[in-house]
């Protein structure tokens, strides 16, 4: 069973959201928040597998919770998962720097949101449907962190390659295609490379793609 912990200021959104996850089988909600400090504080208490985080949240932004929460290493296991109204909210990759696992818009279609519930549980990243790698590539611009390509230094030169394709947004089978061996090979390379930079995930390994200059923006591989 994936255990989410709701986090939205909106009694009525949080209503709409449990009502879904609670009818599936494989999935349920294990609690409420109604701003960033209860809900760094039920993850404390209750350690569900994802969060639905609302960036605009009163006592303590979204933001800031899922500093904390991604920050805890008693949590990492805790997958977040950003929550916000428009597609090209200025705090998006911000957050997924901040260790969310991605985030969807709010109009999200529900079968959109239990793919991506599950998706995140499984250690991929996600990225709202609508938004293109344009969109990462245009915030990882804005990053005020100098690159430090000295980071990449313990990574092999087929980890680097893999991690520029993970970084244009490429699935392990398509890296599988692109390098042309199988799709668990690309997932070992994925693997050990978030293992030998601190990447909790996917998401964060696209971020330090970026970061690092291994991939620029506009970059297609």
């Amino acid at each position: 069973m994936i255990r989410v912990l709701l986090a939205d200021d909106q009694l009525l959104v949080r209503a709409g959201f449990r009502a879904l996850l609670d009818a599936q089988r494989d999935i349920g909600v294990a609690g409420e928040a109604a701003d960033g400090e209860e809900a760094v504080r039920l993850v404390r208490e209750l350690r569900p597998d994802v969060v639905l985080m609302d960036i605009r949240m009163p006592v303590l932004d979204g933001l800031a919770a899922t500093r904390e929460i991604t920050g805890d290493p008693l949590l990492t296991e805790v997958r977040v998962v950003m929550l916000t109204t428009f597609e090209l909210d200025e705090y998006v990759f911000e957050a997924i720097r901040s260790g969310a696992s991605g985030f969807l818009v709010k109009d999200t279609e529900p079968d959109e949101l239990l793919r991506a519930i599950r998706a995140v549980t499984g250690g991929d990243a996600l990225l709202s449907p609508g938004v293109t790698r344009r969109l990462i590539a245009e915030f990882a611009a804005r990053s005020r962190a100098p690159a430090d390509a000295a980071a990449l230094a313990d990574l092999t030169d087929r980890e680097r390659e893999v991690m520029a394709l993970v970084g244009i947004g490429l699935s392990n089978d398509e890296i599988a295609r692109r390098l042309v061996v199988s799709p668990l090979t690309a997932k070992t390379h994925v693997s050990r490379t978030m293992v030998k930079l601190g990447a909790r995930d996917r998401a964060q390994l696209v971020v330090l793609a970026y970061e690092s200059g291994l991939v620029r923006p506009g970059w297609l591989g």
